[in-house]
């Protein structure tokens, strides 16, 4: 307690009250937020069946994930038109499954049936787009996580041994950041011509393993900074190995940056994904990605809804990432603190 009577407060608290101090970071976090529940729930939220369905005297719980054999020839529609005066379903918000042809409404601007329209295939935008967010936000957080984990390790031993080490290293970083990694991406996809979800762990890995660049160069200038200070050399005078150091002392003290790099990372994996779905080389058709219906724009340019729905949806979601960056950038930097 301090003579005032007031608990000090601890890091964490400082760095969310500068955080949260500005709207527009509390906005971003709240989309992000809003973003991971849809891509976690939407399956309740877009689907071709229902969630809890009562048909011909049975009852059937989430129809929408675990099809049963007897549901298989219908789709909600089918199903209200089979349905007796007993039968009852509870429908998902939007009735239609990212892989659901409606061929009576094949590239249907938006209407009540179909809000945000339809592709060229009567499959509904809306649907693709609920569902796309899962590809979108795993690409971004997985390759990010890859990176992250590559960078941290090369920056970690080039900024802590330094010498020859970090001569060989560095100029390794050099190397890889000069790789265009659209051109890899292209190049791997179209040699490979993964399947499925393949595609989509190839995309990750590729992308992970590239950008790692830019937080091995940030690490390794904050532990150079770092290890100078005089509880580094105590640690070291009192007989600590170079692990306990690194793992006790200078990471978590020279860690900030990295966190900043990674909410930047992700927004750019989004944008990748949806770059390479756009050119045709990103992920399989049968697969829900903005991208994907970005690139069905291509050869259907009066239909604006393929392009202005998924487009929002890939602006909103990196503009989101990128001030969530800017913002602990901002809250953790001890200069703008007030």
């Amino acid at each position: 307690m301090t003579a005032t009577g007031c608990r000090p407060r601890g890091e964490l608290e400082i760095v969310w009250g500068q955080f949260s101090a500005r709207r527009i970071n509390r906005l971003a976090l709240a989309a992000i937020f809003a973003l991971v529940c849809v891509a976690l729930t939407a399956d309740f939220i877009a689907a071709d069946l229902p969630v809890v369905l009562r048909f011909q005297g049975n009852l059937y719980w989430f129809a929408n994930m675990v099809t049963p054999a007897e549901l298989r020839i219908y789709d909600n529609q089918m199903l209200r038109a089979a349905m007796q005066a007993d039968d009852w379903a509870l429908v998902p918000l939007v009735p239609w499954g990212y892989n659901t042809h409606d061929l009576a409404h094949v590239l249907a601007p938006p209407s009540a049936a179909h809000w945000f329209g339809t592709d060229a295939s009567g499959r509904d935008v809306l649907a693709r787009i609920i569902h796309g967010t899962r590809v979108s936000l795993f690409v971004g957080t997985m390759s990010m996580i890859v990176l992250v984990a590559v960078g941290v390790f090369f920056g970690t031993i080039a900024g802590y041994f330094e010498r020859s080490i970090d001569t060989v290293l560095m100029r390794s970083v050099e190397i890889v950041h000069s790789i265009p990694t659209i051109l890899l991406l292209v190049t791997i996809l179209a040699v490979l011509a993964p399947q499925g979800f393949t595609a989509v762990w190839v995309m990750t890995l590729v992308i992970g393993l590239v950008r790692w660049t830019d937080v091995a160069r940030l690490l390794r200038g904050e532990i150079l900074r770092v290890k100078a200070l005089d509880y580094i050399q105590a640690a070291r005078a009192q007989g600590a190995s170079d692990l306990r150091i690194i793992l006790r002392h200078i990471l978590p003290n020279a860690s900030n940056p990295v966190l900043v790099s990674a909410t930047f990372a992700l927004a750019s994996g989004i944008l990748l994904e949806g770059a390479l779905s756009f050119l045709g080389f990103g992920i399989p058709d049968d697969m829900a990605s903005w991208g994907g219906l970005l690139n069905a724009v291509r050869g259907n340019v009066q239909a604006w809804w393929l392009a202005v729905f998924p487009g929002a949806a890939v602006f909103s979601t990196v503009t989101a990432f990128n001030v969530l960056g800017e913002g602990i950038r901002d809250a953790t930097d001890p200069r703008l603190r007030v």
